[in-house]
């Protein structure tokens, strides 16, 4: 089945080279050699033009937040990789510089002798800015695949503004868009064969299979913040499954029950694995459909805009799959559409203007951004949830909402307290930087949601959360022992 076309866009208007020597896949954003369009896509043209397939992994170190935790992440990846192309007999170039900047050039050097270019396509970051630069530069045709999600991001015709209304209009296109998932297995293809890596003139040495083997002595000697270390969790898609595996068969099926319950364990906590692209979306889709017996077709006959019952599966399975297959594709959605996705702007009339008119509230205490960072705060649930993030690079997911809450009401104004959320996040988080993350942020704000009373002091009408009122709802005292 051929990559569907609102999945593939064409950043400049440079033509395909027919001579060119291979078909050059620059992988960004979804690292991975399983279930992935832009592999598919690059596929096709391998077999259009009968030329071979060289996948290029670089990693940067320029760009900000890079971190022993963020490399370490991307490298356990890499190492997955070498092996998976060496398998399929495909040529695969992992490259990370060692100095900012060092890389620059090697795009275009590998890109002269190359037929097309495929990379992938995402919305946020650094990414649009490098992959728009990659355009004005190449002369040879650059594909941008989109496989971050279920529904192709830029598929909706207009911007969403409510969760209801994406998922109505989602229900409406997923069953067609879930029938054009990507391959499983691209790379078992007997068109696909390696290239020649040109010669590239002794100036950018591919990591060694020793580096990729143990990255820690490479790690080390990168300008990067080694104060941010690498977390106990590896990356690359074989520990996301593994991950993923355990939630499925101990988790799900508590999800809708004790997904909230910090001392419960019944989240699948992917979230970093997906953020990387070492898994995908529709791989999680389908195990959770299979768990269910579930197969399109199954769902209700017409899109009702509704969190239960619309896939005719089970409370629990409903439940994750409004977080995957609405929160997050609506995430990718508005990010697609909004470059401001993560800047007061993004907000609704209603919430800029509540929080402007409360801007000037007094709040006792306000904290600085090294107290937060520090968590040291009166509030001993605030200072577990990010004593966690610290040292695992995620928070719970319900106690990820109060932690904004609280920076809002401890900040001197929303606008610094929009930016240090995202400061927070983006350093220490491994599923920061992404259209999710950013999505979570903003709703803090009002973003996504609707105006709530009655109207309090700092927040106005944006919804009001306390730790007093998780203390109560959830179950939360290993977490405490653990984190507190």
């Amino acid at each position: 089945m051929a990559v569907p076309g609102v999945r593939v866009r064409a950043l400049h208007d440079a033509p395909v080279a027919p001579g060119g020597a291979y078909v050059l896949y620059w992988m960004v954003a979804q690292r991975r050699a399983r279930s992935s369009y832009a592999l598919d896509r690059a596929r096709e043209w391998c077999e259009e033009l009968g030329r071979p397939l060289l996948v290029f992994e670089p990693l940067r170190v320029g760009y900000r937040w890079a971190s022993d935790r963020l490399h370490r992440f991307v490298l356990d990846g890499m190492a997955e990789h070498s092996r998976a192309f060496a398998d399929a007999g495909v040529t695969y170039l992992p490259y990370v510089e060692r100095s900012p900047g060092e890389g620059s050039g090697l795009l275009a050097r590998l890109a002269e002798r190359a037929a097309i270019v495929v990379t992938d396509d995402y919305p946020t970051f650094f990414l649009p800015r490098m992959l728009a630069a990659a355009a004005s530069r190449l002369s040879v045709r650059l594909e941008a695949v989109d496989g971050a999600g279920l529904i192709p991001m830029r598929r909706p015709d207009k911007t969403p503004v409510t969760a209801r209304g994406y998922r109505r209009w989602a229900q409406g296109v997923l069953p067609e868009e879930l029938a054009r998932a990507p391959r499983v297995r691209p790379l078992e293809a007997e068109v696909l064969r390696g290239a020649a890596i040109p010669d590239l003139g002794g100036r950018w040495a591919p990591v060694s299979a020793e580096e990729l083997a143990d990255p820690a002595p490479l790690i080390a000697g990168l300008p990067i913040d080694h104060d941010v270390p690498a977390t106990d969790e590896r990356g690359g898609g074989e520990a996301g499954r593994a991950r993923w595996r355990r939630f499925v068969e101990d988790g799900l099926g508590r999800y809708a029950k004790d997904g909230n319950h910090p001392d419960r364990d019944a989240t699948s906590g992917v979230s970093p694995w997906l953020h990387f692209g070492h898994l995908s979306a529709h791989e999680l889709f389908a195990d959770v459909a299979g768990a269910e017996g579930w197969s399109v077709g199954d769902q209700a006959p017409k899109p009702n805009g509704k969190r239960e019952g619309w896939w005719n599966m089970s409370e629990a399975a409903e439940a994750f799959l409004e977080q995957l297959t609405c929160w997050r594709e609506l995430s990718f959605a508005v990010a697609a559409a909004r470059p401001d996705h993560a800047e007061r702007s993004i907000l609704p009339d209603w919430a800029n203007r509540t929080l402007d008119a409360h801007a000037d509230d007094p709040r006792d205490p306000v904290y600085s951004l090294d107290d937060l960072e520090a968590a040291q705060t009166y509030d001993e649930i605030w200072n577990a949830a990010q004593r966690q993030l610290r040292e695992e690079g995620r928070i719970h997911n319900y106690l990820r909402m109060l932690w904004g809450k609280k920076i809002l009401e401890w900040s001197p104004s929303p606008d610094e307290a929009l930016s240090r959320m995202i400061a927070l996040n983006d350093r220490w988080a491994l599923d920061g930087r992404d259209p999710n993350s950013y999505s979570g942020i903003t709703w803090i704000l009002g973003h996504l949601d609707r105006a709530w009373g009655p109207e309090r002091p700092i927040y106005g009408k944006v919804r009001y959360m306390t730790s007093a009122s998780t203390r109560r709802k959830l179950s939360i005292d290993a977490y405490l022992a653990r984190w507190g």
